[in-house]
Parts: C-alpha cells; sequence; structure tokens
C-alpha cells in the first residue's frame, strides 16, 4: 500500500464521519468475500482518518485473504504502531508472517498477546501449535545430513505393502498407469473412495524418477493443426478439475494438456487432484506436462491444508514424500518456442534470458529471490517498470518488463496463472502477459470463474473456456489447513 499518512494535527469530525461511513460499507463488502472492493473503501477511511487501527487492521484480513501477504504484513504493523494492545492486528500480522514462513516472527506476535491476555485460551492455542511448528521446522534443520535432507524415496518398501482381500478400487497393471486405472480412479474419487497406498506410492516414485530426468525448463513441440490446452492453479478442487476434463476431453496423446502449478492446497480434494495428475502423467509423459506453483512447497503445503490432507488420508511419510516429487517439477514450459508458461512470473533483472532458467537448479525449497522465486511467486503491473510485490515475495513487473523479455527472447507472449481472476483469465501488457486460474469460486468463496486456455500449433492464439464450479460434497474447503490459519482467515 502507497499511503504516507501525516499523523499529526486533528481530524475533523467530518472526516472521521466520512471515514466511518467507508469503514461500514467496506464492512458489507468483505461480509460478501468481495475482497477488493472492499480494500478501496477501507483505503479511503484511511485517507480521512489515518489515525484508526482498526481501519488498517480491517485492510490487513481482506489482503491476507487476497494472498497479498506483503501488504497485509505492512497493514498490520500499522496497525499496531498506533494501537500497541490492538491484539487483533497482532493476529493479523503473525498470520502474515506464517504465510511467508516466518514462524519465529509469527511466535513473537502470539507470544506478545499471551503476556498482555494471560487468560485468553484462544492466544495460548495459537502460540502453543505456532510454538510447534517452529520447532519442528528448527529439528528437521538439525537432523539434515549434509545439509541434504534425508530421501524418503529410498525407505519406501513396496514389497512390504499387502493388497487387502476387501478393496475394491482400482489397481496398476504390473505396475504400471493404464487409460483403465485412471478412468476407474477418477470415478472412484467422485465416490469419495481413497486409492490403496500401494499404488498411491508406486505413483510417486515413479513421478519422482521421470521428474528428475526432466529440464528445468521443458520444451514442447505443438503441429500445426494439433489442439494444446492450458490450465492454471486447481488447488483441491477435485469436481471442477473434473468439470475440465468433461468440457475439453480427457488427456491424451490427440489433447495434450499443461497444468501450471498449484494443484494443491485450500481446496480439501488436493489429494484426488494431485493422484489424478500425476497418473496422466504417467500415462502420457510427453503429452501431458505440470509445473511448479508457489503451492508445491513445504511452508504453503503445511499452512494451507495439503500436508494435513496427506496425512489424514495417509501418513506423514506420504506427505515428506511429496514434497521430494514437487522439488523435481519444472519451473517453466515453452511452448513451439514462442509461448513461456510459468506459475507466477518474470524477474527484477533485465538481462534473464530462456538458458538462464533451463540452468536453474531447481531440487530445492524456493529462495527468497532470484530467478526460482520469481518464476514461482512474481505478478504483473498496470504500472511501467518494477515494484515491491505485494505478497512480500518476489516482485510485480510491468508492461514494458514483458516486452522486453518477449524481445529479447523471441516470444509472442507469456502464460501465467497464480491470481484469481473474476472471468478466470485476464489478457495484459498489450497482450504479452496471460493470467488463467482455473479453480472457480475459488476456496468456496470468491465467485469467480475458471478458464482454462487452447491454441493450435499454427498460430498459437490463445482462446478462452470459461465455466462455473460445480457442486462437491459437503468438506469446506481449507478443512485441513493449519488450525491458525484456518481460524484467522475464515
Amino acid at each position: 500500500m502507497a499511503e504516507n499518512e501525516e499523523l499529526t494535527g486533528p481530524v475533523s469530525q467530518e472526516d472521521l464521519d466520512a471515514a466511518e461511513k467507508f469503514k461500514n460499507e467496506a464492512n458489507e463488502y468483505f461480509k460478501k468475500q468481495n475482497y477488493t472492493i472492499a480494500i478501496e473503501l477501507y483505503t479511503k477511511a484511511i485517507e480521512k482518518n489515518p489515525k484508526s487501527a482498526v481501519y488498517y487492521a480491517n485492510r490487513s484480513i481482506c489482503n491476507l485473504r487476497l494472498e497479498n501477504f506483503g501488504y497485509a504484513l505492512t497493514d498490520a504493523s500499522k496497525a499496531i504502531s498506533l494501537d500497541k494492545s490492538y491484539t487483533k492486528a497482532y493476529y493479523r500480522r503473525a498470520a502474515a508472517y506464517m504465510s511467508l514462513g516466518k514462524y519465529k516472527d509469527a511466535l513473537k506476535d502470539f507470544h506478545y498477546v499471551t503476556k498482555v491476555r494471560p487468560n485468553d485460551q484462544d492466544a495460548k492455542l495459537k502460540y502453543n501449535e505456532c510454538n510447534k511448528i517452529a520447532k519442528k521446522i528448527a529439528f528437521e534443520k538439525a537432523i539434515a545430513v549434509d545439509k541434504k535432507e534425508v530421501n524418503i524415496a529410498d525407505a519406501i518398501n513396496l514389497d512390504a505393502m499387502t493388497i487387502e482381500d476387501e478393496y475394491e478400487g482400482p489397481s496398476l497393471e504390473d505396475g504400471k498407469v493404464t487409460l483403465k486405472f485412471v478412468t476407474e480412479l477418477m470415478e472412484y474419487y467422485k465416490n469419495q473412495k481413497k486409492l490403496h497406498k500401494k499404488y498411491a506410492y508406486k505413483i510417486l516414485l515413479d513421478v519422482k524418477a521421470y521428474l528428475q530426468k526432466q529440464p528445468s525448463l521443458v520444451d514442447i513441440t505443438v503441429g500445426d493443426e494439433d489442439k494444446f490446452t492450458i490450465c492454471g492453479d486447481i488447488h483441491g478442487q477435485y469436481y471442477d478439475l473434473m468439470n475440465i476434463f468433461k468440457l475439453n476431453g480427457l488427456p491424451s496423446e490427440s489433447n495434450p494438456y499443461l497444468f501450471n502449478g498449484d494443484f494443491v492446497d485450500r481446496g480439501s480434494f488436493s489429494v484426488e487432484c494431485i493422484f489424478t495428475l500425476f497418473s496422466f502423467k504417467l500415462l502420457y509423459p510427453n503429452h501431458f506436462f505440470m509445473s511448479r506453483g508457489n503451492h508445491e512447497t513445504v511452508d504453503m503445503n503445511r499452512v494451507y491444508g495439503f500436508r494435513g490432507e496427506v496425512t489424514y488420508k495417509y501418513s506423514s511419510q506420504m506427505a515428506d514424500l511429496f514434497t521430494e516429487v514437487y522439488r523435481w517439477l519444472p519451473l517453466a514450459h515453452c511452448i513451439n518456442t514462442k509461448v513461456l508458461v510459468m506459475h507466477g512470473g518474470l524477474f527484477s533483472k533485465d538481462d534473464i534470458t530462456l538458458d538462464d532458467i533451463r540452468k536453474v537448479e531447481r531440487n530445492k525449497e524456493p529462495p527468497e529471490d532470484g530467478i526460482m522465486c520469481e518464476l514461482l511467486w512474481s505478478d504483473p503491473q498496470a504500472a511501467y517498470g518494477r515494484s515491491a510485490s505485494r505478497r512480500g515475495v518476489g516482485c510485480q513487473f510491468g508492461p514494458d518488463v514483458t516486452a522486453a523479455f518477449c524481445e529479447r527472447n523471441g516470444l509472442s507472449y507469456i502464460v501465467r496463472s497464480h491470481e484469481v481472476k473474476n472471468d478466470g483469465y485476464e489478457v495484459g501488457h498489450y497482450g504479452k502477459c496471460i493470467t488463467v486460474f482455473s479453480a472457480p469460486n475459488y476456496c468456496d468463496a470468491m465467485g469467480n470463474l475458471g478458464a482454462f486456455i487452447t491454441m493450435n500449433g499454427k498460430d498459437l492464439e490463445p482462446n478462452f473456456t470459461t465455466y462455473e464450479a460445480v457442486p462437491h460434497p459437503d468438506v469446506k474447503a481449507m478443512a485441513y489447513a493449519d488450525s491458525i490459519i484456518g481460524g484467522m482467515f475464515y
């Protein structure tokens, strides 16, 4: 946020009244989950009365729900500076810190609240939960061997896993994914049943072995008359994923797909989504592609539900194995040398080339800056140039940055995901930066359409298909999320 309010001098009664009116109006939009308009109105309230901690704290929670963690952190800190006893602002700031993986900072805020409100049981619970996470992370670092984590895949003994007689679900054939298997799996999942752990582990081990051989930037060739589909974030919305296949056909050698990251988290059917996608990856390795998103990472999975879901449905060991697999997902794809697809966006430096992306050592958690981080986290902006990210990670880049990058690398345009769009997609930067988001009514709350892109190899002209959310079983979004974040976000 860009306010530089002067806090000196009294605020007139007229401005106080106007500010409260804006705040009350913003609150109504907040209840309707229209966070963008709510932010605009809270901002107007702040302009009228920059001395109210409440306005900043309210805007902070809106930014949290839009995943603008950097802005949320700034607003919460501002609220605290205005009213050091305002505990809600400490909660907001702690949520922003946790979303950014800064658990020690979050712990300090929770600790403060427990000190000033010793009888607040909710504060104690949040402090204890955050403390457990911080200690677990410290323990994981302490037991790392030669700065590398233990290889979970090597510890999996498939031979020791038996298929019980009562299991009636889909089975791999000679240890391989077949069309029959994945078709049966999708129906099995629709009925809220669980794939046997032996097959689940086998899929993960096979996908890891395949991905380890892939480059960080995958080149894709699409024939002149061939169709190609790009999907954005799915976020654990399995029944909406099934609707994409209903609308656009199942993946096949003649109907290839690229899923552009954030397959999991937030939505509560992430296990079903990822095993379906990984099954298609194994079935059609040269016609089904998957990019890593910022939610295919340890910190995001720990906070936003995927780790909790995998642990609930299978085990913490499998959750650890997913981490290993995700680290080998490619970071970007280039279609016919003309269209670059990544989850987040472009870079804080001007001289980045496709070869620089190819050279990235990706088998790790993303660092806080640099090419890998920005591919997963950056966002476009309307203004020229660059600015600090509202998310607190990556950067924001303007149309001039996109044009220069495309010219330098011989690209026609870029496709990215990472952001909810009301229409499911957005064409920006004079047609050179396209956002596609494929999770309609995101988190059962946002009311947005989903979209996917189709094109042919001849002209690579993007065509957009939009769709509404479809019904799903009564399991709410964020059902498996960290209890601290789930409570503060929803």
